[in-house]
């Protein structure tokens, strides 16, 4: 087949790729976007069962000074309607509703009664918290200013930015000082495990401090899009395709050719470019990359690149829950808002989630499944839960009398392998759903959960299948190795580049710590910035050579 031609070429129609091709398009390029999946949004996306709209990926949105700013920059801010969503957090039967700064307090005092013996520590890490909030308000409560045209608002540039930034780089000095584990911070504060549990299993496995405890800003900070989460990628999508831009589904691409400026894909159609911006799975990238043609230098540079990506993993994955219970919404929202953090024992998951769950791996096939179901009665028991509601922001995503609900967890991407590979994944997800909502009807939904009308799941092998995600990693890579991306806020417009001529990476393995959508939609924004930069860079050169001529 002969190549199809499209000067800029997006491979990922996540919000990442989404992004990039908005910009890219709106300023004139051709731009087509292939997605190996059904549907845009990637880890964003909301999806449509028997009368329930269900969000498959990120149960809100972070607003971090990005979203707002970014759909004004395009035009969309009418286009889509976004709703505060709140969220509570609890404890067995303490459940606080995060408001307000003040709200964080609540959540202090409760732990001190669930805790009495450690006041003393629980204050010493709600002093931390305090710190971090301010300095997360800093860096996320002012408007990023990328999507500002400040070069020529001088007004802006002086009364807002100029006296902004030197609080904005203190406040990233802070971060970058809290850079050590979550874990390992806290265990300077407080001796009691069960106590430190509760704080930290809220968060991905050796999550940076700063990173995990700024998370109490961000829960003042989530917004919520009528119609589901999926909107957000519906508005942008439209958006390209209003500018002009192409974008092309069930495409999966399977070889990439830099020296000749060619991407091939399944069925073995051609299409040639004159950018390249992967907003995939940076193992696939590597995995399908063929260098022939290219300089010994630039190989070489790619090769070590690659070295790096293959010994890095995705970061922890999740299983989640979906049900569509006959119960009103109502009963819900005498109990917690549209997004919930719940934790049901104050005990606290201690080893559960570390040695027994490596001793088990470690088994291998040796491991029965009796042991490995003890393991999730324990870990259904002890963990903690995100928990959306759709319906508690949106009356119109559950049928009337009814409420649909998302249940999820943290649970080991190897464990899933593990039973799958042992051919009895289908008992195990039933053994995991049942252990989730035996669980949440002895707790948080006393008897609300029982013989749902809808139930289905996900595990982690679920959003590898599907999205190409590797290890089933939903925000980039672990926090548990090192890091192949850029992992500095300063330096985020760099994580767009790639030692492959012509190709920039875009979405959640280009930067670390990732967030959905923020990371996504910052790199996708650098990565069209740096194309039309560097194109009036050379348009300029050129002309003063031709000047000079």
């Amino acid at each position: 087949m002969d190549a199809k031609h499209y000067e800029m070429l997006i491979v990922g129609a996540g919000l990442s790729g989404l992004t990039a091709a908005a910009y890219l398009s709106r300023a004139g390029y051709s731009v087509l976007v292939l997605e190996k999946t059904s549907a845009c949004g990637g880890l964003l996306n909301s999806f449509t069962r028997d009368g329930y709209v269900f969000d498959a990926g990120a149960r809100s949105i972070e607003n971090s000074g990005i979203i707002r700013p970014m759909l004004k920059d395009l035009g969309l801010e009418l286009e889509l309607e976004l709703v505060n969503s709140p969220v509570s957090i609890g404890v067995e039967s303490e459940v606080i509703d995060i408001e307000s700064k003040e709200s964080i307090d609540r959540y202090r005092q409760a732990l001190e009664t669930l805790y009495p013996d450690n006041v003393d520590d629980v204050r010493k890490i709600f002093r931390v918290i305090d710190k971090v909030y301010k300095k997360m308000h800093v860096i996320y409560g002012f408007e990023n200013p990328v999507f500002k045209n400040f070069k020529q608002d001088r007004k802006y540039l002086f009364t807002e930015l100029l006296p902004w930034l030197p609080s904005f780089l203190l406040a990233v000095s802070s971060m970058e000082r809290m850079n050590e584990p979550v874990e390992t911070y806290l265990r300077k504060l407080s001796t009691n495990q069960s106590l430190i549990d509760i704080v930290d299993q809220h968060f991905f496995k050796r999550t940076p401090t700063f990173f995990a405890l700024g998370y109490f800003y961000v829960y003042l900070d989530y917004l919520y899009p009528k119609g589901g989460t999926g909107m957000l990628a519906e508005k942008l999508k439209q958006k390209i395709l209003d500018n002009g831009g192409h974008i092309q589904l069930d495409t999966e691409v399977m070889a990439v050719r830099p020296a000749q400026k060619v991407v091939v894909d399944a069925k073995g159609q051609s299409y040639s470019y004159d950018k390249l911006l992967w907003c995939a799975d940076l193992k696939s990238l590597y995995r399908n990359v063929d260098t022939a043609g290219l300089g010994s230098d630039v190989v070489g540079e790619i090769a070590a690149q690659s070295d790096k990506v293959f010994a890095g993993r995705g970061g922890d994955s999740v299983f989640s829950l979906f049900l569509g219970v006959n119960q009103p919404t109502k009963a819900f929202a005498n109990i917690a808002k549209g997004h919930i953090f719940y934790t049901p024992s104050r005990q606290g998951l201690g080893e559960t989630h570390l040695s027994e769950l490596k001793l088990l791996l470690a088994k291998g096939k040796g491991a029965s499944k009796k042991e490995i179901f003890d393991w999730v009665a324990t870990y259904c028991a002890l963990t903690t839960y995100e928990i959306s509601i759709p319906s508690l922001r949106d009356a119109t995503l559950s049928p009337e009398g009814k409420t649909g609900l998302v249940v999820s967890f943290l649970l080991e991407y190897d464990l899933v392998r593990l039973v799958s590979d042992a051919g009895w994944l289908d008992e195990f997800k039933l053994c995991v759903e049942d252990g989730m909502i035996d669980t949440l009807n002895r707790s948080l939904f006393p008897g609300l959960l029982y013989e749902p009308e809808l139930r289905f799941s996900a595990s982690p092998l679920s959003l590898e299948r599907r999205f190409g995600s590797s290890e089933g990693g939903i925000t980039g890579w672990t926090f548990e190795l090192p890091s192949p991306a850029v992992n500095k806020l300063p330096k985020i417009p760099k994580s767009v580049t790639t030692p492959m001529p012509d190709v920039l990476q875009c979405g959640q393995w280009a930067y670390s710590p990732a967030g959905i959508p923020t990371a996504a939609i910052l790199t996708g924004w650098y990565a069209a910035d740096k194309i039309t930069t560097d194109a009036a860079k050379a348009a300029q050169q050129r002309s003063k050579v031709k000047k000079q001529g």
